[in-house]
């Protein structure tokens, strides 16, 4: 089983930050969360902080799980176990390195994107208002950010 990491970021305006795969990509145009693979070596929260790094250009500050997925797509030979994490981030302004586009939406307005289908229950949580990730972080207090060395471990995709 592989296990995938995925970053639920909510902005201060209760909005949620979503990513269309490229169109040459696995599953083109498809919506995620930003994350992915967990390489061998690393942890959940290390691949997590690495793939913000590297899809976004975004620092890791803080994470909370608030959901996990196994999920077994036709195309692929094994099932994945996607561990979905609340996010909290230092940038503003983020890159879309790994994305086609990047959008900013309400959890209602969810529905209207075309997600990959791993993420459907997720959605339907966050949509429905069920799973409120800013608020989650809340009251996961106040954590250290990661150090230097959790950051830099592990390999690209």
């Amino acid at each position: 089983m592989r296990i995938v990491v995925a970053a639920v970021i909510e902005r201060a305006d209760r909005r949620l930050l979503i990513g269309q795969r490229k169109r040459n990509d696995t599953s083109p145009l498809k919506w995620e969360f930003p994350g992915g693979k967990v390489e061998p070596g690393e942890t959940p929260e290390q691949a997590l902080a690495r793939e913000l790094r590297e899809e976004l250009a975004a620092t890791l500050r803080k994470s909370v799980p608030i959901g996990r997925v196994v999920h077994k797509y036709a195309s692929t030979p094994e099932e994945l176990e996607i561990l979905f994490y609340a996010v909290e981030i230092l940038e503003s302004e983020l890159a879309p390195r790994a994305f086609e586009q990047l959008v900013w939406v309400l959890p209602k307005e969810l529905g209207g994107y075309d997600f990959l289908a791993a993420n459907a229950q997720l959605v339907a949580q966050l949509a429905t208002g069920r799973i409120k990730p800013g608020e989650l972080l809340e009251s996961a207090g106040s954590a250290a950010p990661p150090t230097a060395r959790d950051q830099s471990s592990g390999s690209g995709r």
